[in-house]
């Protein structure tokens, strides 16, 4: 397992007064108080979308959503606030990627589903790498096993006190029953995440 830091935020509110303990540390991590950056396609579907610039044939992955490029192509992670993206770069070529949510988006996988769904994508194919990104801070590791909307009155929600790469690496793996040392994580500021794939690609 490689882990690599970058200075990062990450941010999200909620409702339920029994999230107060992970939204105090979202805040914390932001800086900048509780705001959440969510995008939405108009079809409710995460259809890939006209973007700008060398983004323009991009594949869109919107929050708890599951999607694939094929050899040479580029994901698209809009708007990573408090989120994760996870990237599986294939051997044959292509990426496979989900943006999981810290709070689940209506109709969308929620964060205790998402990698199973990746696996599922991934199939029999042949993974080299998995790259890990975004809000690091505000992930506790379990709530990819549990998230946090399935926890029930009276049950206090886990929330990190401190970043955690190597458990969110342990789980990550864990999750797509591949080996630890082949997950990296980063932490990220806000903003569009684009992954490409190529001998060559850049992620930013």
């Amino acid at each position: 397992m490689f882990i690599r830091k970058t200075a990062g935020r990450g941010h999200g509110t909620r409702r339920l007064r029994w999230l107060a303990g992970p939204v105090a540390v979202l805040a914390l991590y932001a800086g900048t108080g509780a705001a959440v950056a969510q995008d939405r396609s108009p079809d409710g579907a995460g259809s890939a979308a006209a973007v700008t610039g060398r983004d323009a044939s991009a594949v869109r992955v919107t929050e708890g959503q599951v999607r694939e490029a094929g050899p040479g192509g580029t994901l698209l992670y809009p708007s990573v606030t408090s989120c994760l993206t996870v990237t599986v770069r294939l051997a044959g070529g292509g990426l496979v990627g989900a943006h999981a949510s810290l709070f689940q988006v209506p109709g969308e996988y929620r964060s205790d589903r998402i990698l199973g769904a990746l696996r599922d994508r991934v199939g029999g194919r042949r993974v080299t790498a998995v790259e890990v990104r975004g809000a690091v801070g505000a992930w506790y590791p379990g709530y990819f096993t549990k998230a946090v909307e399935s926890y029930g009155d009276g049950e206090t929600v886990p929330y990190p006190t401190r970043p955690d790469p190597a458990g969110l690496a342990t789980a990550v793996a864990d999750g797509l029953r591949q080996p630890v040392a082949k997950v990296t994580v980063t932490d990220v500021p806000d903003g569009d995440q684009t992954v490409s794939d190529g001998p060559e690609a850049a992620t930013r």
